[in-house]
């Protein structure tokens, strides 16, 4: 076994989907999970491919405590899509009944996988759902916040990890 810690993705990426925020779709430094991998055509024609490189739910991730400095949690933020909608396609969906216990347990999980003093980076769009709705799911005070996008709906936050045995996420 390697003591090269250069060589172990050093960031994951909990709801990748097309991965449209990174620079490099293929960064060898991070882990690109999402619970679906398929293929669409937009409704411009273009191709929307979902293919991370480990099918994963981010209520439930497959990683021991404090594998990350950095995680990326981009979760679905529409409430209400059809279906067939392009935008359920693009962005994911949220499940009507439960997404304020999944995107708990999703924080939870973010931070549990985290290293003491990473960094979480988290997306948010409150077309739906305002942003202060969705911060109430977590404990963990955010440090920066950014707004973003059409009509500033779209919210960039920052978190940084309290050290070993401050907060409990079981």
């Amino acid at each position: 076994m390697s003591n090269n810690i250069e060589a172990l993705p050093s960031i994951l990426d909990m709801c990748c989907g097309s991965r449209m925020f990174w620079l490099d779709k293929e960064d060898e430094r991070a882990v690109f999970a999402d619970i679906r991998s398929e293929e669409h055509s937009l409704c411009d024609g273009r191709r929307l491919v979902i293919r991370p490189d480990l099918i994963a739910d981010f209520r439930a991730l497959p990683f021991a405590n404090d594998s990350f400095p950095v995680v990326v949690f981009d979760p679905p933020h529409l409430e209400r899509v059809g279906d067939s909608a392009w935008m359920g396609k693009k962005y994911g969906k949220l499940n009507k009944e439960t997404w304020l216990d999944d995107l708990r347990a999703g924080f939870a999980e973010a931070f549990r996988v985290l290293w003491p003093h990473g960094v979480l980076i988290f997306k948010w769009n409150e077309t739906q759902i305002p942003v202060s709705q969705i911060l109430a799911l977590t404990p963990e005070k955010p440090i920066i916040g950014q707004r973003t996008g059409k009509n500033d709906k779209t919210h960039w936050i920052l978190f940084v990890k309290y050290g070993v045995g401050t907060l409990n996420y079981e």
